[in-house]
């Protein structure tokens, strides 16, 4: 039967201790002490420890009181993680004596306090900025960082008073940035800076005109209070006289861009347009227009008015809604199909089909659809838009078919065999009985 024995748990966590054997009793040598130290590796069953080896923290020391010879084994702790890579790993593990001083030595300098010699202080305070010089450069970036109404103030004062082309372009291609939030476009208003931009639609250079046009159009953009503002402040009449006079094809793209712009969901622009000449303006533009890039433009700006009023007809009134009856009242004063027919555009129109682009030809058809209950009869009697509409078909009915083959997931093709599918049974004539 086993005597009594002797259990001590090694309490400091990843640290050494060096057991010897006296007979004054338990010692813990210090590494002054020890010169290369052996660690032992404990396993789950009780060894014997030599004097002088090492165990690792957490390990259960023993002394065995029949044999007189302390033994160890793994903590509690330890046979719950050790495993055998870390065996293999502390296998290894041997200290010098130097190497431990060294570390403890690091470890004192780490925590000894800074020199308070002056020679020290004033090499030290060289490498770093005094705290009043980094307050007062942080109070000026303070004062650089603007909102956007601040530089859209900026930016008008700028323009203002500029006096060079080159810099009125960056500041106008700042502000159209700027003018695309709702608020910043509403903001540029109440500053007084749609007048600004009037007047560069005025200007005698072109580029001015072409930039202060985009800033417009960016600005109007589903902004229904600004629209309100244009109009008030005369960009209808600017616009549409910038349009009638001769003008580079760029500016006349980024005018009918503020145009549509403008009048898209605002029937009281609409109306005004029609009555200031305005399709009568672009008639003439697309005739004009020998390349076809300013035709898409115009008819999609034509089949947008047509459209939302019609959306906006049959919908019913949304409840507790007043503003709708005033809405259909609005509307219902723009004679828009009407003024289409007197203007010629149901001949216009179908001359887009000649395109050999995609997208052109997808616009007129479906701004054909939409002006069909006026056009009908100009529509049948045009030979040459009943040709047009055989030749896509079949040009089209082979495309959509590929697209089923590949199964794409858009039926570009498709659609437009569907619109002219659609405007073909429109222009059947009904049969006499």
């Amino acid at each position: 039967m086993l005597g009594l024995q002797l259990i001590c748990m090694m309490k400091s966590e990843g640290a050494l201790t060096v057991v010897r054997n006296t007979a004054e009793g338990d010692q813990e040598a210090t590494v002054d002490d020890v010169g290369e130290l052996e660690v032992v590796q404990p396993s789950e069953l009780w060894q014997t420890l030599k004097p002088g080896q090492a165990v690792p923290a957490g390990s259960h020391v023993r002394l065995n009181m029949q044999t007189g010879e302390r033994e160890v084994r793994l903590g509690e702790e330890q046979l719950k993680y050790w495993t055998q890579e870390h065996r293999e790993e502390a296998a290894g593990s041997s200290f010098s004596p130097d190497e431990l001083k060294r570390a403890m030595r690091k470890i004192k300098e780490d925590l000894t306090p800074a020199s308070t010699d002056p020679d020290t202080q004033d090499s030290v305070a060289s490498k770093y900025r005094p705290l009043e010089e980094l307050k007062r450069d942080m109070a000026q970036l303070d004062l650089l960082v603007e909102t956007d109404v601040q530089i859209m103030r900026r930016l008008l004062e700028q323009l203002n008073s500029s006096s060079t082309t080159e810099q009125r372009l960056s500041i106008l291609l700042e502000l159209e940035y700027l003018v695309h939030q709702v608020d910043n476009a509403q903001a540029l208003c109440s500053m007084g800076g749609l007048q600004l931009i009037l007047e560069g639609l005025n200007s005698s250079d072109t580029r001015l005109q072409e930039s202060s046009a985009f800033v417009l159009g960016s600005a109007l953009a589903s902004n229904p209070a600004v629209q309100v503002r244009a109009v008030e402040s005369g960009a209808l009449q600017t616009l549409l006289t910038t349009l009638a006079n001769a003008r580079p094809f760029l500016v006349k793209k980024k005018v009918l861009f503020a145009v549509a712009s403008l009048l898209r969901h605002f029937p009281y622009a609409q109306r005004h347009f029609l009555s200031h000449g305005g399709l009568q303006i672009l008639s003439e533009l697309f005739r004009a227009d020998g390349s076809g890039m300013l035709r898409s433009r115009i008819v999609t700006m034509l089949y947008d008015m047509i459209s939302e009023k019609e959306l906006m007809s049959q919908a019913s009134a949304p409840d507790e809604d007043p503003s709708h009856e005033e809405r259909l009242r609005q509307y219902s004063e723009v004679s828009l199909q009407g003024e289409l027919l007197e203007q010629g555009w149901c001949s216009l129109v179908p001359q887009l089909l000649q395109s050999t682009e995609h997208d052109p030809r997808e616009k007129a058809l479906r701004a054909l659809l939409v002006m069909a209950p006026v056009c009908l009869d100009q529509y049948r009697s045009d030979g040459s838009l009943l040709d047009s509409l055989l030749a896509l078909r079949l040009q089209y009915q082979d495309m959509a078919q590929s697209e089923m083959l590949v199964r794409e997931e858009n039926s570009y093709f498709t659609e437009i065999v569907e619109l002219i599918d659609a405007l073909q049974v429109k222009l059947k004539r009904p049969e006499r009985s």
